[in-house]
């Protein structure tokens, strides 16, 4: 009997048609059944479009469906994969431009903060109604891998509140560790390591070649010596200068965790690069998002010209290995967001931790790893206590509870004070309303506090030289496809003999 996976979320082509293509490599699973689901049936409609044609260019016996219906797409399914961003952009700006105005500068705010703490609070809420209706529709024990962030503060709810069996996945451990391999020059068949913390805040803390250890320094004077690292990576290479590891998620991400980086606009420059929003930019990924909201409408009729994908190749998306794994008992070694229950022995029980661990029939199986080293373990407690609080007030819309998450919260404390805190807190939770059910009660109190006792935020000017502008989507479309004409015309040059003649 095949299986039935569904998607939360489905609406993102790039990534639903990875992961579908992921688990169509595995010729076991080539007859399963994708039920995709998404509020926005126009984009839901063309991901079945794209999905449906790579199926059928691939003669496989694998089928997929599409619904706006979430229960009716979670009935009898054996995985659900999330992937969704509840509130979509609008809420998005506002996790980004109210903190702004107070000073608090962030490259992505989608983890830790207070977009991520707020985008936590409108996650939470949903992802428990999706629980529920795992329970209530889906096959008895079926596991929900969970893609979407604040990934710790979700899976933390769903398992302990949703009472559905979470694992948090992510592919930043991948890419770190990737930097490192190449600074080394080790071959990957030579290349092993173990990072463990918690999600965006992963340390390498072991990285091997050929089996033996790798000393610290070595790996820090490699990468420090490598000019672009040292350009776009300024904030990971002086975490791992002063902390002794080299650290997850990218420049931008880890910049905002921290207090150090982001509070003095006049320094923000010094610690980010701008060739790439992923390493620093301010607001950078809203405004990659914002760029490409209308994507499908220029690139969906040119991704029908084109070639079907043909399912021969993998990524290294831990999902459909994790499937793969308890499907036939092949054993698969990843790094995945779990509840602690003595795995790391200084960060609290019942967080949620990234650590090294094992798939095969049987489950998952998370080795102890032990004492994170004590500076590393303090900076990933700072946010485990912001995350604790976060996740208990989404779910018992608890304001109190959610301002002194925010207050607490390291970049934040670093530039506000608590009466800055208490006030973003209410404007963005007025400016978040519809996607924050449990603090309907609050709105209007919130809405009083703002007329009544506005204060002038002593946040200091922004630099706007942090900042680049949104570009025009068709625009970024249209360089894209020249680019990639030239790329592939320079291929075709370089490829081209004329003493080879047909």
């Amino acid at each position: 009997m095949s299986l039935k996976i569904a998607f939360l979320g489905a609406g993102s082509l790039g990534f639903t048609r990875r992961l579908v293509q992921d688990l169509l490599y595995v010729q076991e699973l080539r007859d399963t059944r994708f039920v995709l689901h998404d509020i926005n049936p126009h984009n839901l409609e063309m991901v079945h479009q794209i999905i449906e044609r790579d199926i059928k260019a691939n003669n496989l016996a694998a089928t997929v469906e599409s619904s706006i219906d979430r229960r009716a797409s979670l009935q009898d399914a054996d995985y659900v994969i999330c992937c969704v961003r509840i509130g979509g952009l609008e809420a998005f700006k506002t996790d980004v431009e109210i903190p702004l105005k107070y000073g608090v500068d962030q490259c992505v705010g989608d983890t830790l903060a207070p977009g991520g703490i707020m985008y936590g609070q409108r996650t939470i809420a949903a992802m428990l109604e999706f629980c529920k209706d795992i329970r209530e529709c889906a096959r008895p024990g079926a596991i929900l891998l969970n893609y979407s962030n604040p990934n710790a503060m979700n899976t933390w709810a769903c398992n302990q509140y949703g009472k559905v069996p979470t694992i948090g996945l992510c592919h930043g451990v991948q890419h770190g560790a990737k930097q490192i391999a190449d600074a080394l020059k080790i071959p990957a068949e030579q290349f092993d390591y173990k990072c463990v913390g918690i999600n965006h805040q992963t340390w390498y803390v072991e990285v091997r070649r050929n089996g033996k250890l790798v000393p610290q320094q070595e790996i820090f004077e490699a990468m420090s010596a490598d000019e672009e690292l040292r350009k776009t990576e300024k904030v990971r290479l002086d975490m791992f200068k002063r902390f002794g590891y080299y650290s997850t998620e990218s420049n931008g991400h880890l910049s905002e965790y921290v207090p150090y980086y982001r509070k003095r606009p006049s320094e923000i420059l010094d610690w980010i690069d701008l060739s790439s929003w992923i390493n620093g930019e301010t607001g950078g990924y809203l405004r990659v998002c914002t760029e490409e909201r209308n994507w499908f409408e220029y690139e969906f009729p040119e991704l029908l010209k084109k070639a079907p994908s043909r399912f021969d190749n993998r990524s290294h998306e831990h999902g459909s290995y994790i499937i793969e794994s308890l499907e036939t008992g092949r054993i698969y070694r990843g790094h995945f967001n779990v509840i602690n229950q003595n795995h790391i022995t200084n960060l609290p029980n019942g967080c949620v931790i990234e650590i090294p661990g094992y798939v095969d029939r049987n489950g998952l199986n998370m080795p102890v790893y032990g004492a994170l080293p004590l500076a590393c373990a303090a900076t990933c407690a700072a946010s485990v206590r912001v995350q604790e609080m976060a996740v208990e007030a989404a779910v018992n819309g608890d304001v109190l509870l959610l301002k002194q998450a925010m207050l607490h919260d390291p970049l934040t404390a670093a530039v506000c004070n608590p009466p800055e805190v208490w006030q973003m807190v209410d404007e963005m939770i007025v400016a978040q309303a519809e996607w924050l059910p449990q603090y309907a009660h609050y709105v209007e109190e919130a809405k009083k506090n703002l007329a009544a006792n506005y204060i002038k935020s002593g946040a200091l000017p922004l630099n706007p030289q942090t900042r680049l502008e949104v570009r025009d989507t068709a625009a970024i479309v249209k360089a894209r496809r020249e680019a990639e004409a030239k790329k592939q015309a320079e291929k075709a040059a370089a490829e081209y003999n004329p003493d080879k003649r047909v």
